[in-house]
């Protein structure tokens, strides 16, 4: 688990940009001491913000979980990127995101590194990936002087989240690949934010179908909205390039 401050009810989105650079850090110094650890194949960082996330603490912390296996999710996400490199010789996540960009229908905002966008097909409504924008498959090798520009966008993405929606109880996790595979050319690491607004219930869990109440085209646009109203010296990285 990593502590994520010492005030026991500042939630992320309230926090400094430098404390926030300091929590990337440490996921990313933890991500890369356990991944020497032969056995450990696969390892999770998420986090769970209010008590329909899932979380049993109050205090703002992180989970980092090692395993000797990826679960079946992110296998077949992996399978699904591997086919995808086979059969056009390129990264499905880049492919994907100049697609968006060039759309700029689901892209929240941009800046030089990231992009911030709300999928195609969201399985809940104002589903937020965070993409860096270079071509990366692990978080663990990503350029931890990056790390900073990372937390200020991190920062105001959840900010807007925060501000926009109340508050939302919410799971935020790293996207990344197997410890073997950190060098491949197609999976590309990505930070996803999943606002638990609506109740995950039997049709969903029996089917594998989620039901989404909101297009990301439209939860694009509120959450543009959003950033434009906050004051002028909040969330400028999405203020700029919104």
């Amino acid at each position: 688990m990593i502590i994520e401050s010492p005030s026991h009810n500042t939630p992320m989105a309230l926090m400094t940009y430098q404390q926030i650079e300091k929590v990337l850090v440490a996921y990313q110094k933890r991500y890369n001491t356990l991944k020497k650890i032969r056995q450990f194949k696969f390892i999770t960082i998420f986090k769970n913000h209010g008590w329909v996330s899932g979380t049993s603490l109050a205090h703002p912390h992180t989970q980092l979980i090692a395993t000797p296996i990826a679960a079946t999710y992110y296998r077949r996400k992996f399978d699904v990127a591997v086919d995808y490199y086979d059969d056009v010789g390129k990264c499905l996540y880049c492919d994907l995101l100049a697609e968006e960009l060039e759309q700029k229908e689901r892209v929240v905002a941009q800046t030089k590194e990231f992009v911030i966008l709300h999928p195609y097909a969201s399985r809940t409504a104002y589903e937020t990936w965070i993409i860096p924008k270079r071509h990366c498959a692990s978080f663990g090798l990503f350029t931890s002087t990056h790390l900073a520009t990372l937390a200020v966008v991190l920062k105001d993405t959840l900010l807007c989240l925060y501000r926009g929606l109340d508050n939302p109880d919410f799971n935020l996790m790293v996207d990344t690949t197997t410890t073997e595979d950190e060098e491949d050319p197609y999976y590309h690491w990505h930070i996803r934010i999943v606002p638990r607004l609506t109740t995950i219930a039997g049709f969903e869990i029996g089917s594998g179908i989620y039901i989404n109440t909101a297009l990301p085209e439209s939860t694009a646009r509120t959450m543009k909205q959003v950033a434009h109203s906050l004051p002028e010296d909040e969330c400028l990285s999405l203020k700029q390039q919104a």
